[in-house]
């Protein structure tokens, strides 16, 4: 199934269909993260047999972004939190990066995460050969990849699953599927990495609710199913975060969602009352791009090499 989750500008929102509104989001099995970016079906980027790709900040299927190094340099991030740059470790240690998993339990999500993500894609656009298997846990969870891009963090592109995939796969997975893949933008380029933020979010506590109000806003993430207009079950999802930055109340996020849903007829209060609505948290981290290079190069000054290594040779 599909959904969407990530966008880049704040909808108008209202009872009936917005004018020029976008074509329906929520069939297929891609999905996308976030705010409010229009958004269609995934072509040519079919997910593979019982996987649900979503796109989780705004839209419902398909994404990119940067800045240019000169001359660009080879990613390699290995070892564990003790490697990290100060800017790194400092985004691992942040108690506040996971969006509403209990304070007292051990964060999943690492700084490492976001820097494998980043090996993923510099290696793609360079040609490198991909890196090898990272050495954080490989447990499987349902996961979205962000990219953002610029000082004001627009976002470039997200897309996630809620099917649980070993992490080592599906951040490898999803890391090119939203930087390439995501309908509503171009495939990204090797000038924007400089510029680039990576967001990995960890999906947990899955529950549904009998209340299509019944969630927090900024605490919990929301997908939505529901029977569109012609009589086709649709979805549609927001991450944790969506809501809070847009400043929308409940009655708006799930209006947005329908819509980025693809229902266009007017929304009542009577059909918000027939959405299936389970409600999510999520762990996420963020890095950009200097941070990453900031840790790769931490790590080869560690080990006592003044150069750059050849890619992700440091990976056991």
């Amino acid at each position: 199934m599909a959904a969407g989750c990530c966008g880049v500008k704040k909808q108008k929102l209202s009872s009936s269909p917005p004018s020029g509104s976008a074509g329906p989001g929520g069939g297929g099995g891609s999905s996308h993260c976030g705010g409010a970016a229009a958004a269609g079906g995934e072509p040519g980027a079919l997910p593979p047999p019982g996987i649900a790709r979503l796109n989780g900040l705004g839209g419902l299927a398909g994404g990119a972004a940067g800045c240019v190094l000169s001359p660009p340099l080879p990613p390699s991030c290995g070892g564990g939190p003790g490697g990290l740059s100060p800017p790194a470790a400092s985004l691992l240690a942040s108690p506040g990066a996971g969006s509403g998993g209990p304070g007292c339990r051990k964060m999943v999500v690492s700084a490492e995460m976001c820097c494998f993500c980043f090996d993923v894609l510099y290696c793609h656009l360079y040609g490198y050969q991909p890196p090898r298997s990272p050495r954080f846990t490989n447990d499987p969870y349902p996961l979205f990849v962000t990219w953002k891009i610029g000082r004001d963090k627009r976002l470039r592109g997200c897309i996630g699953t809620f099917s649980a995939m070993n992490l080592h796969s599906g951040l490898r997975e999803y890391t090119l599927t939203s930087a390439l893949k995501d309908s509503r933008f171009p495939p990204m380029t090797r000038d924007e990495l400089p510029r680039l933020f990576c967001s990995v979010s960890l999906l947990t506590n899955f529950e549904d609710v009998c209340d299509y109000l019944d969630w927090e806003v900024g605490v919990h993430g929301i997908r939505i199913e529901f029977i569109n207009e012609k009589g086709s079950k649709r979805t549609a999802t927001y991450l944790p975060e969506v809501a809070k930055e847009q400043g929308w109340d409940h009655i708006q996020t799930i209006d947005s969602l329908l819509r980025k849903g693809g229902y266009k007829a007017p929304i009542t209060n009577e059909f918000r009352k027939t959405i299936k609505l389970t409600r999510y948290r999520s762990e996420k981290m963020t890095m950009s791009y200097t941070e990453y290079l900031a840790h790769r190069q931490h790590h080869h000054f560690q080990n006592g090499i003044g150069h750059p290594l050849p890619p992700y040779n440091h990976y056991s």
